[in-house]
């Protein structure tokens, strides 16, 4: 590979990996939010947004540039564009951080409302699926990229669980319809981070291997 196309692969790669620290740092707040009821934290979020569109841009602009300038072929071919496709997805997780704050922030001038299920330990499994997906990228290892596709019925399951558990609520206490379905919509955001993260475990199998499992059974995939 010419030194000027490593370098330039290298800067993705870093960008890439400050844009996915900067969405999960937000994730994690937002989450932080809806656990401890703070409405202000849940509104800093709806500010640092703009930063994360701003730095998906810029990943996005270096990624055209390195195709522009240095015509790349086979792996490094696959690695342009699926950095492309990753920093789309670590944008969206973005979004659903932003969707999960405001929900927190108007439950947190609600009435307070009880539940079993752990939006915390989601989070954790969550939050470890994505970390898992870049390190894969970086580490090039598709091994771990399979691992974090096989964990994403986990986090489908938890989702169903607190669905099963919200609708119960509902019709023994139907007065707060509206602070369940915002923990419902919570939940739901959640498993679409994890969607999000296995997206970017396939584009990581398809990059070290050239192999696109995406509509394969995730249990399936070895």
């Amino acid at each position: 590979m010419p030194i000027h196309l490593q370098r330039e692969i290298d800067k993705i790669k870093k960008s890439l990996l400050s844009l996915c620290a900067q969405v999960e740092e937000q994730v994690h707040l937002a989450v932080r939010s809806l656990l401890t009821r703070n409405d202000a934290m849940a509104k800093e979020i709806l500010q640092r947004d703009l930063e994360v569109d701003h730095l998906e841009v810029e990943v996005e602009e270096e990624c055209l540039k390195t195709l522009a300038l240095h015509q790349p072929v086979a792996v490094d071919l696959r690695l342009i564009i699926s950095a492309l496709k990753i920093n789309n997805d670590l944008e969206r997780i973005g979004d659903m951080a932003v969707n999960i704050a405001r929900k927190a922030a108007a439950l947190a001038e609600d009435e307070p409302v009880e539940l079993n299920f752990d939006y915390g330990v989601m989070w954790t499994k969550t939050q470890a699926m994505l970390r898992d997906s870049l390190d894969a990228l970086v580490n090039m290892d598709a091994d771990l990229a399979y691992n974090v596709c096989k964990r994403d019925d986990e986090i489908d399951a938890m989702k169903s669980q607190v669905r099963l558990e919200i609708e119960d609520r509902i019709q023994k206490d139907p007065r707060k319809v509206k602070q369940y379905i915002r923990l419902l919509a919570i939940a739901r955001n959640l498993e679409r981070i994890a969607d999000l993260a296995t997206n970017i475990g396939e584009d990581v199998i398809y990059l070290v291997q050239g192999k696109i499992i995406r509509h394969s059974e995730h249990g399936d995939v070895s």
